[in-house]
């Protein structure tokens, strides 16, 4: 913004009253807020064949869950049940490795409650704090495996935390305008407080789902891995043959169905409570009240006529997911080859997919909040995005939102305790079938990916709210103005771009 239209702003802002600019380009409904019940008004189900490619999946992961934990429960004199120091196998994955990821999941879930009760008491340090605690955890456990001798780790974690704490020095002036969102999104949190419900309900069922996925993901290396104690029964009838081919097999779609499921899960968190803060941003001191039973209404969409559009663009999510898992087996198998030109461009590889795979969940996250507020197909809320962060621009929104990047860092932060837990427990209770370390890496990896969805589906709520706000206050932020006149003074202050209008595409 020009130092000439600063100085507008403010003598509009003294003069206590606001002009709101929009831009015609960008207006092509010039429909406004009423548009927020629009999937009242057009109750259909939008893309409904991702319904059938989502249901398919489930039954896939079910199938193959099914097979390799029954060959485990089968084989429990071979691979120990419940003792985590004892298993008479040597060469693959076993019980140890199950119980292992069973504590990382606990202490992710606590690690995220913790995190939530630390926003809703003290939700302008939140931001700070967890990008501080990152920075002193990060750089702790970056020392703590270089002492080790463990380079690879301690190199990574140094980059994270190297990462973390340029973010914080560069986005520092945006942090004003950060905790603005970030009180109103907790105000609606204390106006609405069965949205939590949500929250608990998601924190089960990712739990539970989160050690089904590990079980499954151990298993299938007791029965497909032909290495070790599996020679022995992979050539009988009864169990079949295994081999590389067959275990590679079956972790992409154990990777791609769990990837899935859990991203339709996430998301759906995700739309509901969108769907409740849409409600609370324009109807919380309207003449009309706001509905009887927001959060159920919001579910209830959420489930039925978007459900198609969060399998939509969970799709394209866990296809990029599964791609980076198996990218990551194929860095570790060069790894224990001591492939130097191969490690070198995995690495090159890795770094292009994250960077795909983040702008991707990035832009997914703001387009399943239109489909919330606007109820409209995946692709016709992917384009009222694209023209959002054209008009906004990219960078705008990442600095301006900096709770998401607070909230990811505290998800990381969260990941690094679960993998490091996870290193110590392999370190101490040193099973044989990782005699020579050949397990760490892919253990450790599994371990930071599960805590990281864990953390991320609990932190929803906050997260959703805040880009359902950043929505809210792009489209149509005179409702604020009206309804809060003390709080749009403060965003001003923060934001003087909050009076430059956007509406929502007719798409």
């Amino acid at each position: 913004m020009s130092e000439s239209e600063n100085k507008q702003y403010t003598q509009q802002n003294n003069d206590n009253e606001y002009h709101f600019r929009q831009d015609p380009q960008y207006d092509l409904s010039g429909k406004g807020e009423s548009d927020v019940d629009d999937s009242k008004s057009s109750s259909h189900w939008n893309d409904w064949p991702f319904i059938i490619i989502f249901i398919i999946s489930c039954f896939g992961f079910i199938a193959i869950s099914g097979i390799v934990l029954h060959y485990w429960n089968t084989k429990t004199s071979i691979y120990g049940s419940s003792h985590i120091y004892s298993s008479t196998d040597t060469s693959t994955l076993n019980s140890n490795t199950a119980i292992c990821f069973i504590f990382a999941c606990v202490i992710s879930v606590v690690l995220a409650c913790l995190g939530y009760m630390l926003c809703k008491m003290k939700s302008r340090w939140f931001i700070v704090c967890g990008i501080i605690f990152n920075i002193v955890c990060g750089l702790g456990t970056a020392i703590m495996y270089l002492s080790l001798r463990y380079w690879s780790a301690g190199i990574v974690f140094l980059v994270f935390t190297l990462f973390s704490a340029w973010c914080y020095w560069t986005m520092r002036s945006r942090i004003p305008f950060s905790c603005e969102v970030l009180t109103f999104v907790m105000s609606g949190i204390n106006w609405y407080p069965k949205m939590l419900i949500v929250q608990t309900i998601g924190t089960v069922v990712s739990f539970a789902f989160g050690i089904w996925f590990s079980l499954t993901i151990t298993a299938a290396y007791m029965r497909f891995d032909p290495k070790g104690n599996n020679s022995q029964t992979c050539d009988s009838s009864s169990t079949g043959s295994c081999s590389y081919s067959k275990l590679i097999g079956s972790l992409v779609v154990i990777f791609f169905c769990g990837y899935y499921i859990t991203e339709v899960i996430r998301n759906v968190i995700h739309v509901s409570v969108s769907g409740v803060f849409g409600s609370y941003y324009y109807q919380k001191n309207s003449d009309q009240g706001p509905p009887k039973s927001p959060i159920w209404n919001a579910f209830k969409r959420a489930i039925t006529y978007c459900f198609g559009s969060i399998c939509f663009g969970s799709l394209i999510v866990s296809i990029l997911e599964t791609i980076k898992a198996l990218l990551n087996l194929v860095k570790n198998n060069f790894i224990s080859n001591d492939n130097t030109g191969g490690q070198i461009g995995m690495f090159i590889v890795n770094i292009i997919m994250s960077l795909i795979n983040w702008l991707a969940q990035y832009f997914n996250h703001y387009a399943y909040a239109f489909i919330a507020l606007y109820g409209k197909p995946y692709l016709a809320s992917a384009k009222e995005t694209y023209h959002m962060f054209r008009q906004k621009g990219m960078d705008a929104l990442v600095n301006d939102n900096l709770i998401n990047v607070g909230i990811g860092f505290y998800a990381t932060f969260a990941a690094y305790i679960s993998t490091l837990f996870t290193y110590l427990y392999l370190r101490f209770t040193k099973p044989d079938y990782n005699a020579n370390g050949e397990y760490t890496a892919p253990i450790l990896a599994f371990s930071f990916v599960i805590s990281i969805q864990i953390v991320n589906i609990i932190n929803e709520t906050i997260r959703s709210g805040a880009a359902t706000f950043f929505i809210c206050l792009g489209n149509d932020p005179e409702v604020l103005m009206h309804t809060d006149k003390e709080k749009f003074d403060k965003i001003f202050q923060a934001y003087p771009d909050v009076l430059h209008k956007l509406n929502h595409q007719d798409a």
